[in-house]
């Protein structure tokens, strides 16, 4: 049984009418699956259900409007699957499902909920702070959230999101409890060389090797270095999150409930250790990466959407060079980091090289982008792991740099071996 304060029986009741009691409903049924022995006043919401996958999802958006949905904490919107200020190919296969797809998002949007369009809401300001409780949705954003923020938040899936945002509340159990954030199982990554442990391409590999070990426990790194970059974060936890069902991790000296052996651990030791070595790198390269030479007819990066710091590193890349006539390339990105790119000067140099950046959306999302098919370097883990199984595409995964070399000479330009 779970406990509940008057109003959350009031809305149980439909005191406050059918729509929160509905909710209320929904969210007492997670509570029940999780055992929770109550429900919590959450903070802030980062909605799925706006990402159209269908006649259910715009189903729901059309009955909240029609019975006046509104959200009592602030709800902010994840990625679309077609990019709403500009267009980016779709249209012209299906229109229906573009149509469908723009509704669904300009319904969430006149409810209330903050039109960000972004899986990395985490790159916003005014997001979540250490120990708030949220409701999270998007995999890597609750993984990121969990682990680099630090807020608190089980993953919530489409439909009970917005349960959860319509009454603020969650049910107290597994991440939003102290017990279920304790460190489970450890990752040690301290026998590879120094110099590969400051690289963001690894960490992506980290997190395809977390998700195939580690499962839905809650792991911690050993041995990144205290520097490491919060790109490099994300690409941890998007991998992580897309290979396995990993919705927290700890980088020991790194992520901020991590500081010592002490805290992550809660006194005790891990139930298991991995030493990720060299030649885990390679074998999890290439399991996410089906051709390693070749022509190359895309380049898509931003997966999850491309940070500020990461336009600029590609920009210093690219400036003054050609993308190869016969190679297209993406990067996806919120509206807010394109704008902030955009008024440092970055994007013209960007796109003036042929680089085209989408808002809203990501490339890997059907109805496909123009020229999505055949060979694709990315630098995401995540990318690289779901696309295959969802485009006509065959996936090459290298660092930024590589991708980089292969958009300017139209082939795959891959890093050497880890082992050497």
């Amino acid at each position: 049984m779970t406990d509940l304060t008057q109003k959350e029986k009031d809305m149980l009741d439909g005191k406050e009418g059918p729509l929160l009691e509905f909710a209320m409903a929904l969210v007492l049924k997670a509570a029940s699956i999780w055992k929770a022995p109550r429900l919590i006043e959450a903070s802030f919401a980062h909605i799925d259900a706006c990402h159209y996958y269908g006649q259910a999802h715009l189903d729901f958006a059309r009955k909240l409007e029609r019975e006046g949905a509104s959200f009592p904490i602030p709800s902010w919107t994840n990625t679309v699957p077609v990019s709403l200020t500009v267009s980016d190919g779709r249209e012209a296969n299906n229109q229906e499902f573009v149509d469908g797809a723009k509704e669904v998002a300009e319904i969430y949007e006149r409810i209330g909920c903050r039109p960000v369009w972004t899986c990395a809401p985490y790159q916003l300001p005014d997001g979540p702070k250490l120990g708030d409780h949220i409701v999270g949705s998007e995999s890597n954003a609750v993984s990121y959230y969990n682990a680099v923020v630090g807020a608190r938040t089980q993953k919530y899936g489409d439909f009970l999101d917005v349960a959860c945002a319509l009454t603020g509340r969650v049910p107290f159990a597994g991440l939003h409890r102290d017990e279920g954030r304790i460190g489970q199982f450890e990752l040690d990554v301290t026998q590879l060389p120094e110099e590969l442990r400051y690289q963001e391409e690894i960490c992506h590999l980290i997190g395809i090797i977390m998700g195939r070990e580690v499962g839905s426990q809650v792991p911690v790194i050993r041995g990144l270095p205290v520097s490491t970059h919060k790109d490099s974060l994300k690409g941890i936890a998007a991998a992580g999150a897309a290979s396995g069902g990993v919705a927290m991790f700890h980088v020991l000296g790194v992520t901020p409930e991590a500081p010592d052996e002490q805290t992550t651990y809660a006194g005790g030791k891990p139930g298991r250790t991995y030493q990720i070595t060299t030649k885990d790198l390679d074998e999890a390269k290439a399991s996410i990466s089906q051709v390693k030479s070749g022509s190359v007819n895309m380049v898509a990066l931003g997966t999850p959407h491309f940070s500020y710091d990461e336009f600029q590193r590609l920009a210093a890349l690219i400036d003054g060079q050609k993308v190869h006539r016969d190679v297209t390339f993406y990067v996806s990105t919120s509206r807010f980091v394109a704008q902030m790119v955009e008024d440092s000067g970055a994007m013209e140099i960007i796109e003036r090289v042929g680089v085209t950046v989408l808002r809203d959306t990501c490339t890997y999302f059907s109805p496909a982008v123009k020229a999505c098919k055949g060979t694709v370097m990315t630098n995401s883990g995540k990318w690289a792991f779901y696309a295959p199984g969802m485009l006509p595409v065959q996936v090459a995964f290298g660092s930024l740099n590589d991708c980089v070399q292969s958009a300017l000479k139209g082939e795959v330009v891959m890093s050497p071996s880890f082992e050497g």
